[in-house]
């Protein structure tokens, strides 16, 4: 099929566009959804500045639609982002989210449009590993759970971090995916990249347990 990924520069959207790239569909946009909100009922908004640059990097059309960040406003987003594409459906990095599934498969169906969801429901260990093995190398940008503290900030997603990972789920009970909102993520390359991403400049805001690695520069090696 031929069709577009929701994709924000996280790990997840970056794992299942490869995924999908791997069962042999053509991906040409990327679609990328930005909130006015921070606090998004939907999407992922940390360091959404730089996802030109990823599009730019992987050589795909990078369409972009603005959100109130309502759920409303989400779903009115989406919709216009998806409208005129010339697509059979729709990417989406979601795992076990059934209200996200279902805001998806909403506008999706209004508009004629298939979800492929790679991820759906899959085991989250063996996920990890196949991201692992993918050749994806990102790093956590947003810490928001229990166990998570600064430090994390800017650490890459790796062999040594998830095993310290599935060692905080068994004591606070976290996904080591951050499907849970644990934890938000930046990709930096993947196979699908031609040129790696670095960070130039970035802030760290650490308030309250919690806190987000804010990228202020950045270009394409």
């Amino acid at each position: 099929m031929r069709l577009a990924s929701l994709y924000s520069g996280g790990k997840d959207s970056t794992f299942s566009l490869y995924l999908a790239e791997q069962m042999g569909h053509e991906i040409p946009y990327l679609v990328n959804i930005v909130p006015d909100d921070e606090a998004s009922w939907i999407f992922h908004t940390p360091n959404l500045g730089v996802v030109p640059l990823m599009a730019e990097s992987m050589g795909k059309d990078l369409v972009t639609a603005r959100s109130t960040g309502s759920e409303e406003g989400d779903m009115e987003g989406l919709r216009n982002a998806l409208e005129g594409l010339d697509v059979d459906g729709v990417v989406t990095g979601a795992i076990w989210s059934d209200y996200q599934w279902d805001r998806m498969n909403m506008v999706c169906g209004d508009l004629g449009l298939k979800v492929l969801t790679p991820m759906w429901r899959k085991d989250q260990d063996m996920l990890m590993d196949q991201f692992l093995a993918s050749g994806i190398r990102a790093i956590i940008v947003g810490c928001y759970a229990e166990g998570l503290d600064e430090s994390w900030l800017g650490r890459v997603i790796d062999e040594e971090s998830v095993a310290e990972l599935k060692v905080l789920r068994e004591k606070y009970g976290i996904s080591i995916m951050g499907e849970g909102g644990e934890y938000e993520s930046l990709t930096l390359d993947s196979p699908m990249h031609s040129r790696p991403l670095e960070v130039r400049g970035f802030e760290k805001d650490w308030k309250r347990g919690a806190g987000t690695l804010r990228v202020t520069s950045a270009e394409l090696l």
